[in-house]
């Protein structure tokens, strides 16, 4: 069985785009979360993840909803957050409140921190198994992490990794809207759980009309440019 996991698509449309584009085929689609924040598109980056591309430009957009967790910046959105966010992230959840509507806002409500899925041979987190808002970076990564499953998904570091190990796989997928780990290009991963493989793959798309969009939406300059850079 072969999964295609994404993360952390911080309404990035654009980079989206490119990365279904890029999906090879695959039996499922996920995310650990994240759909909003940061880039202006929450609204679109919403309905592609809920399968509802009705109202979305041309695209290899989903038909049917992908299986998500609720990200910081989600539930953020949605009600209320004990994490803090910086300048430029407490941008991003405003401008997301004001673009979604009542339908959209309610689907991210709903979201759940922990998933089990595929006859719980896959378990999905945002942050941590314990801590939804825990950055669990690739040097925290260890078979201790995982309990029953055979595939760990955790987003929210925006870092690409992976571990195979005999207990099972850890994966983060990097980000898809705003990778953090030195490479600009969106990332995303397809994990074949019969075979215990990992491809972590990238996909560059231009940053440019990103950037532009940010400063149209009256977003901070920093979130378009920083896109150029991977961090």
């Amino acid at each position: 069985m072969k999964v295609g996991v994404i993360s952390d698509i911080h309404g990035n449309r654009v980079a989206l785009r490119e990365v279904l584009a890029e999906m090879p085929d695959v039996d499922h689609l996920v995310c650990a979360g994240d759909v909003v924040g940061y880039n202006p598109w929450h609204a679109d980056c919403v309905d592609a993840v809920r399968g509802e591309p009705a109202a979305l430009p041309e695209g290899p957009w989903p038909t049917v909803p992908i299986p998500t967790v609720m990200g910081n910046h989600d539930r953020a959105v949605a009600g209320e957050t004990p994490f803090t966010f910086n300048g430029m992230a407490q941008a991003g959840v405003e401008h997301a409140r004001e673009q979604l509507d009542d339908e959209q806002l309610s689907w991210l409500a709903d979201l759940t921190p922990e998933r089990h899925l595929f006859d719980d041979r896959v378990k999905m987190v945002h942050g941590h198994p314990e801590d939804p808002d825990h950055y669990t970076y690739p040097d925290e990564f260890g078979p201790e992490l995982l309990e029953e499953e055979e595939l760990l998904i955790m987003g929210h570091t925006h870092h690409q990794h992976h571990e195979v190990y005999d207990e099972g796989i850890v994966c983060n997928p990097g980000s898809v809207g705003q990778p953090r780990d030195g490479n600009y290009r969106a990332a995303f991963a397809v994990v074949d759980l019969d075979e215990r493989t990992v491809h972590e793959h990238r996909v560059a798309y231009d940053t440019t009309v990103v950037i532009d969009a940010v400063e149209e939406a009256g977003l901070p300059r920093e979130i378009g440019f920083r896109l150029t850079q991977g961090r």
